[in-house]
């Protein structure tokens, strides 16, 4: 049995992946790191729109950040801006992401359709007449309600104040 990641667990994974790249690329402003200040201030931007979009669970809008994050890595790389190594891991964490992206779209798509058919399920039944209730057999009568108890009053048999007390001693002889 496979155990799946529910659809908000997906998407904090990649909210969490696009923050693990903004940290990778937090560190980009260092020299000699392979990635130059100016390349690094505009993949922090771009990281940072993958990492909004996620947040407001809008995983499509998050890919086409991403890939907006993909074609300025690639610009920046063709201008030297960023060494090969650099590249690659920003690339494998971005793979990641899209990954994790792309399942979250999967599952809202997943989501969609199922309440669509939901729906649709219940307005066919709203549409049928109710079936109706068995009818009891004409030959048979109803039965007469049982009657009401009565009050219980104690005992009115005219002694008066004793009525109601226990009165086991009478008949005895005694006055």
């Amino acid at each position: 049995m496979t155990l799946r990641k529910s659809f908000p667990q997906r998407l904090l994974l990649a909210c969490s992946a696009a923050l693990v790249a903004a940290g990778v690329l937090s560190a980009c402003a260092a020299p000699g790191n392979g990635l130059q200040r100016e390349a690094a201030t505009q993949l922090q931007a771009r990281v940072l729109e993958v990492t909004q979009a996620s947040s407001q669970n809008n995983p499509e809008s998050a890919l086409q950040a991403l890939a907006g994050l993909e074609a300025d890595l690639a610009a920046a790389q063709a201008k030297g801006q960023v060494s090969e190594e650099r590249r690659r891991s920003i690339t494998t964490v971005a793979t990641a992401v899209r990954a994790d992206l792309n399942d979250a779209v999967a599952a809202q798509k997943a989501a969609a359709s199922k309440a669509a058919e939901d729906a649709r399920s219940a307005a066919g039944q709203g549409t049928q007449a109710p079936a109706p209730a068995p009818e009891a057999p004409a030959s048979q009568p109803a039965p007469a309600p049982a009657p009401a108890p009565a009050a219980d009053q104690g005992n009115t048999s005219g002694n008066g104040g004793n009525a109601g007390k226990n009165n086991s001693d009478k008949g005895k002889g005694k006055n």
